[in-house]
C-alpha cells in the first residue's frame, strides 16, 4: 500500500514524499496532483515538518453518518447526508497543538475518514469519483459541543483555529467503506467502529456533495464520526488511527 505526506524542509520549502515498505521518506519530483517521480533520495522525517495532506478551498463534512453516532447524539437517522462547512483556517498538521478556545465550554474529538479531492468536479456520478480521489487520510473533527447545542447550527462550533487536524499521510490504496477507525485518548481507546457503518458511503458522499458545490482540487471532505465521542482537555493527547492509512496525533492546549 503506498502512502504519502507533505513535509516542509528546514529550509522552508514544501515537498511530498512516499512512505516506503521500510519506514522511510522518499522524495518525490514533481506535483503528486498531476505527474510526479518517486525517487531514490531518503528524506529525513527527523528533519521536517509534516504538513496537512492538502491546502483545501474548504473542507466539507458529513454530520450523523455512522447510524450509532446519531443514536448517541438522539437525533433522527437522516434521509440525506447532513452537510456544513470547516472553513481552511481549522486545518493542522500531525503532532500541531489543538488550542482550545477560552469560555468554549465542552470541546470534543471527533475521529473520521477524510477524502482529499484531486481535481475540479462538479456534477460528477458515483462511477466518476474514485478517479477524481487524490487519497484518504485520517481526520480530528474537533467540536465545541457546548456551542454547537446553544447556537442550533454549527458553524462557530466547528471552526475555531486548529479544529481540523489531518494526515499525517493519505493512501488511494483502501477501501473506504470498510476501514477499521480508533480514537485513542491519552492512549485509551474511546472510539472503536469500521466505516462499513456509514449510513452514506463514500462515493455516493462526494458525487452527492459535488451536484451542490463544486470541488476544488485540494479540498477535503470528511465522512462522519462514529459513537464515543467525548470531552478533551489541556494536556491531552487524540490519536486517530484508520487501519491502512496511520495514525494522527495531536496534544490540546
Amino acid at each position: 500500500m503506498a502512502r504519502f505526506a507533505r513535509y516542509l524542509n528546514k529550509e522552508g520549502v514544501p515537498g511530498w514524499a512516499m512512505l516506503n515498505s521500510g519506514g522511510k521518506f522518499l522524495e518525490i519530483e514533481g506535483d503528486r496532483f498531476t505527474r510526479y517521480n518517486v525517487t531514490d533520495r531518503i528524506v529525513d522525517s527527523s528533519s521536517v515538518m509534516i504538513l496537512p495532506p492538502s491546502e483545501p478551498t474548504k473542507i466539507v463534512a458529513v454530520g450523523l453518518n455512522y447510524r450509532d453516532h446519531a443514536e448517541e447524539m438522539n437525533m433522527d437517522i437522516p434521509d440525506e447526508p447532513v452537510l456544513f462547512i470547516k472553513t481552511p483556517n481549522t486545518l493542522t498538521a500531525h503532532n500541531a497543538a489543538v488550542k482550545l478556545p477560552d469560555g468554549a465550554g465542552r470541546v470534543d474529538y471527533e475521529a473520521e475518514l477524510a477524502i482529499i479531492i484531486k481535481n475540479d468536479i462538479k456534477n460528477i456520478s458515483e462511477d466518476e469519483v474514485k478517479s477524481n480521489i487524490l487519497g484518504y487520510t485520517c481526520f480530528n473533527d474537533v467540536t465545541a459541543r457546548d456551542l454547537q447545542k446553544k447556537d442550533g447550527q454549527w458553524t462557530r462550533a466547528k471552526c475555531f483555529d486548529t479544529f481540523a487536524p489531518a494526515g499525517p499521510y493519505f493512501t488511494k490504496d483502501a477501501d473506504p467503506d470498510n476501514l477499521k477507525i480508533k480514537m485513542y485518548l491519552n492512549g485509551e481507546i474511546k472510539q472503536d467502529s469500521t466505516t462499513a457503518n456509514f449510513i452514506f458511503k463514500t462515493f455516493y458522499v462526494i458525487s452527492y456533495i459535488s451536484k451542490i458545490m463544486t470541488l476544488r482540487r485540494g479540498d477535503i471532505v470528511t465522512t462522519g464520526t462514529p459513537p464515543g465521542i467525548g470531552p478533551v482537555k489541556k494536556g491531552d493527547l487524540m490519536e486517530v488511527e484508520i487501519e491502512g492509512i496511520g495514525k494522527l496525533s495531536n496534544m490540546a492546549e
